[in-house]
């Protein structure tokens, strides 16, 4: 997919409207994502907090269940906004969960434009690596 073939304006949107479904009770601070799959679905999640903080869920963690349980198939494009609407960069376990769903290529709207999973997250651990076992 070319990313002349990407409507960024609708992922954000999309995302945009994932913040308003965020439960966040305790930061007050609402993340939504969008992202364009290989076969033009476009997948959602908001970020839901818990009491107990560690079992929190970011964003991306929505997004790439809904993915999975829509059918599957791979990230091409991600926007990920914070409640002001702002392009927002990923944590570094939701970069890797893109990794894993999207490749070097996924493309990911950032605060300084539109860059690539490599460019977010070089040297990434994924599928390859564990193919290398002894």
């Amino acid at each position: 997919m070319l990313m002349s073939d990407i409507d960024w304006d609708a992922l954000r949107e999309r995302a945009i409207e994932m913040t308003t479904r965020a439960y966040a009770p305790y930061s007050n601070y609402r993340v939504g994502v969008a992202g364009l799959t290989d076969d033009g679905r476009v997948v959602a999640g908001c970020n839901v907090e818990n009491a107990a903080y560690g079992v929190t869920l970011c964003a991306e963690c929505g997004m790439v269940s809904e993915l999975h349980a829509t059918g599957g198939g791979r990230l091409v494009a991600v926007w990920c906004v914070d409640g002001r609407g702002e392009a927002l960069m990923p944590c570094g376990r939701c970069r890797q969960l893109l990794w894993e769903n999207g490749g070097a290529e996924c493309l990911l709207m950032t605060p300084e434009g539109v860059q690539t999973m490599e460019q977010v997250l070089p040297q990434a651990f994924g599928p390859d690596n564990l193919a290398q076992r002894p």
